[in-house]
């Protein structure tokens, strides 16, 4: 028991190195990542934004930050597949906790996760997001596209979320609507992957639908996704609905006729030529989950993206 530890995530130390507290017990950030409001040096700030207000389905994805660092413990200590080494070797990460806001004050949460996000990009680091609802990609959109420019937008969702938008709703339907009328993303440069809705509007913005990827091997989709973004900064968002309720059915809208996670992983494992600059995983609704089978993969999606950036740091 020499080499073991407990509550790695407030002991103090350094940022890096794996963790080696039992899967089923210790502090539960992500991963066992720090928890600290001192991110000077990370490479990669994890940050929660326990959001539902924007709903229009099942509420609950409040409750999905807790449920996918609850999750990730089972990654804990271990050579991270497929990457087949300890991500945290030569990446420093960080859990930064939750984003606070007044639930009671809607008007103003959006612009409290803008500034908030601001302050952790500017620092320099990566900044990954755990939602929360779809609504909170559009504040961290502002955020990213206020540093790298128009942004590409590479989003992977059952719904395209281009419903009308005023500029001043609450809605986690209409984010990329207000996106593209504001140019914070380009839609000649985004994607939207495992689409099986119809919206009123696709703004230019390529789609590949749920029954595309039935017939796409996993290496065709990802490069229709590079292809697509190209050399330009990407933020990338990952809502769970994007994959079939058998794999994700803690969620407030699913949509059967989805993808597996199996198979949107290796999707994302092929994605490592693109310049993604920040990205989020949202839409974990814990309330209706069974055995956690959507929390698993939300975490390990958020797993994922973060191989990806180690291996851009190393030049991979």
């Amino acid at each position: 028991m020499a080499s073991k530890s407990i509550d790695h995530a407030i002991l103090p130390g350094s940022m890096r190195g794996a963790a080696s507290d039992p899967t089923y017990a210790g502090v539960l950030s992500f991963m066992r990542r720090k928890y600290t409001k001192i991110v000077d040096g990370a490479d990669v700030v994890v940050w929660g934004i326990p959001l539902d207000s924007a709903v229009t389905n099942r509420p609950g994805a409040r409750f999905g930050p807790q449920a996918i660092r609850r999750a990730s413990a089972i990654f804990d200590n271990d050579p991270q597949y497929p990457f087949s080494r300890d991500l945290f070797e030569t990446m420093s990460v960080v859990d930064y906790g939750d984003c606070l806001f007044d639930q009671g004050r809607p008007w103003e949460i959006a612009e409290r996760i803008e500034a908030e996000a601001k302050q952790l990009i500017d620092t320099g680091a990566y900044l990954l997001s755990l939602g929360g609802d779809h609504f909170v990609t559009w504040p961290l959109l502002k955020a990213h596209a206020e540093k790298h420019g128009p942004l590409a937008l590479v989003q992977f969702d059952a719904h395209q979320d281009t419903w009308e938008d005023d500029g001043e709703r609450v809605d986690h339907g209409s984010f990329v609507t207000r996106a593209i009328k504001e140019g914070i993303i380009d839609p000649d440069r985004s994607i939207q992957i495992g689409i099986r809705t119809i919206a009123p509007e696709d703004f230019g913005i390529e789609i590949l639908y749920g029954d595309d990827l039935d017939e796409m091997p996993s290496s065709e989709i990802a490069s229709a996704i590079s292809e697509r973004t190209g050399t330009s900064p990407a933020y990338m968002t990952f809502d769970i609905d994007c994959l079939d309720p058998a794999f994700a059915p803690g969620t407030g809208t699913p949509v059967a006729g989805g993808p597996s996670s199996a198979k949107m992983l290796s999707v994302l494992n092929k994605l490592g030529t693109i310049d993604v600059k920040g990205s989020d995983v949202v839409e974990v609704a814990p309330s209706y989950d069974h055995a956690d089978i959507t929390a698993i993969a939300g975490s390990t999606i958020a797993m994922y993206m973060l191989g990806l950036r180690s291996e851009r740091l190393l030049g991979i």
